[in-house]
């Protein structure tokens, strides 16, 4: 728990509006602690002396402190509220830098709806967590030691009667409060368990109705529901048990003073307005603590979401700059050299993805990438952007190993088109300009040519200022990806990656895109992975994977002649053999798939 005093970082820029909120709040603890006193000289001075002048000047001076604790509140409710809903935005705006600054491999750990809940419940759960400690949480236990040095004050001997009951209630309290925070803890867990399912089925909501999935889902749902629920009740059920306790308590302590008292009273060792105010005070000493269970589950809540955001920030990126980082220069020449890399995504003790691979692509060159479904070519990719760092060897850039290069400017140079084409809410301009915003009218509609796109464009009902939908569901998978492919070009990247971003457009489309890509050699260093080998075969250098090792590389005609594996993709796609042939090694079946 005292790991959630890290984030006081947040609450520091605040101090001022903050210490005006505990000063009024200071003030209005001694205002509610005044009016007892009041009560009881009212009673004792004007209604046991049948002095109406004394009532009245008593009375005004009630109302005036009432007054006055109205004023105070609103200030105290209005300062609180300015600092709570800062830190809150200010929390956010951290937690999603820190989560734009994590690596991939960051990103393969943390789901999207764990995230999700941190940028928002969580946030949210801290958020009440500042303005309950500057509002009641803090006026609570001001007004409980107030109350007591009050009580004790004005009857020693009772106060010190009732002494073993508030003890009870304190241990009573601190039990409550102790248990009901790993409670809230794991409602937290179940909560991300819940949106993790949610978000996907929201997200993948037309792939479950294809494959009629609904029921199935359905009861993943209710499961992560219903676990939820379960938890939220055990804990609803352990915080209504404690108001009733609390309210036995105080019951009893009322008898305490009435008796013990009423006693003193009629012996003359305390007035009636004693005994009133010394009732009053106890109920202003018990009253904040069921307030404070009551608090319980907000701070119980509050202190495990502050924690859990508290991970996010915390969470150091797998990829980052070395402290001697230096920056590429404007231009680059564009070689890129593998040498001798292996490449694992977890354990040290599970099988690597790549294997001692190493390769040249010179400047200007296009290489392509080819091998069966898992043999590395994607991850290969990934690591030219340094989107993960190797697990031995190293990538070159011009020479330099890019872990000393920083990494923003080594994606400066670099344009990739994913597998996923993945577009933004916005119009197409703003879409195919992402990567260069200050790019012209004139750029844009250049790079969309290139890309085969400019036809398709044309023919919305706003050209390039038509609206792209949430992650493109108004365009064609065709489409979406010749607008990547065009948000690539606009950049004129020394670095293309084209992985796999021609697989939703038709033989004639791709060829014309490969046209326009052949125009521009010697522009840029293209690495290109394709499902269909026609796409690569006039690349200066093809790298055939296997089982994440390089199998062979040379140009089409070489290939055709000393790679076993190349000739056989060859042929189960341009040599009029079957689609997919039987695999050399056993157990592997050769495609050009991802």
């Amino acid at each position: 728990m005292p790991s959630i005093f890290r984030l006081r970082t947040f609450v520091m820029p605040y101090w001022k509006p903050a210490a005006l909120s505990l000063t009024a709040l200071t003030c209005l603890v001694f205002l509610d602690l005044a009016i007892p006193r009041l009560v009881q000289e009212l009673i004792d001075l004007g209604i046991q002396r049948h002095d109406q002048a004394e009532v009245l000047k008593l009375g005004v001076i009630m109302l005036g402190v009432t007054a006055l604790s109205a004023i105070i509140s609103i200030g105290n409710n209005y300062w609180s509220v300015r600092v709570g809903e800062g830190v809150a935005r200010d929390l956010r705006e951290a937690l999603f830098i820190s989560i734009q600054n994590y690596s991939y491999g960051n990103l393969d750990e943390q789901k999207t709806g764990l995230l999700m809940v941190r940028l928002t419940s969580d946030v949210s759960a801290f958020q009440r967590l500042i303005q309950v400690s500057l509002r009641i949480g803090t006026r609570a236990p001001l007004l409980m030691v107030g109350s007591l040095i009050l009580m004790v004050s004005t009857s020693p001997s009772l106060a010190l009667t009732l002494f073993p009951l508030l003890l009870v209630t304190a241990v009573l309290i601190v039990t409550f409060v102790s248990r009901t925070e790993p409670l809230f803890r794991t409602v937290q867990q179940r909560l991300d368990k819940l949106n993790t399912v949610l978000q996907e089925n929201v997200a993948g909501a037309r792939l479950v109705k294809a494959f009629v999935r609904q029921d199935f889902e359905g009861r993943q749902f209710d499961r992560a529901n219903e676990d939820l629920s379960a938890r939220s009740t055990r804990v609803m059920q352990l915080m209504s048990t404690m108001t009733p306790i609390l309210t036995m308590c105080v019951n009893v302590g009322m008898y305490i003073v009435l008796w013990f008292g009423g006693q003193s009273a009629v012996r003359g060792d305390m007035t009636v307005g004693q005994v009133v105010a010394f009732t009053n005070y106890l109920l202003t000493t018990m009253t904040p603590l069921i307030m404070m269970t009551q608090l319980a589950q907000t701070w119980a809540s509050g202190i495990a979401s502050g924690n859990r955001a508290l991970l996010v920030l915390e969470t150091v990126p797998m990829v980052k700059d070395a402290p001697d980082a230096k920056t590429l220069n404007s231009t680059i020449g564009g070689r890129i050299e593998f040498e001798n890399v292996t490449f694992r995504y977890h354990q040290e003790n599970e099988q690597p993805v790549l294997s001692s691979v190493s390769f040249i692509a010179e400047p200007g060159q296009s290489v392509a990438l080819l091998g069966a479904t898992g043999a590395g070519k994607t991850t290969l990719a990934n690591l030219v952007p340094r989107f993960y760092d190797p697990t031995c060897g190293r990538i070159l850039m011009d020479g330099t190993d890019i872990r000393s290069i920083k990494q923003d400017s080594v994606l400066q140079h670099i344009a990739i088109v994913p597998q996923e084409s993945i577009l933004f809410s916005g119009t197409v301009a703003d879409n195919i300009r992402y990567g260069r915003p200050g790019a012209s009218d004139d750029a844009v509609e250049a790079a969309a040519r290139a890309a085969q796109a400019h036809g398709f464009i044309s023919l919305l009902p706003n050209g390039y200022h038509s609206h792209i939908e949430e992650r493109g569901v108004n365009l064609s998978g065709g489409q979406k990806q010749r607008i990547a492919i065009a948000r690539a070009l606009l950049m004129q990247p020394r670095i293309l990656i084209l992985d796999d971003s021609t697989s939703a457009v038709d033989v004639d489309t791709e060829t014309k895109i490969q046209r326009e890509l052949d125009a521009q050699i010697g522009s840029h260093t293209s690495l290109i992975i394709a499902q269909r080998i026609s796409t690569v075969l006039k690349a200066d250098k093809i790298v055939v994977l296997d089982q994440g090792m390089v199998a062979a590389e040379g140009t089409h005609d070489e290939l055709l002649t000393t790679s076993a594996i190349y000739r056989e993709i060859y042929d189960s796609q341009l040599g009029g053999g079957p689609q997919i042939q039987p695999a050399v090694h056993p157990g592997r079946t050769v495609e050009v798939l991802k």
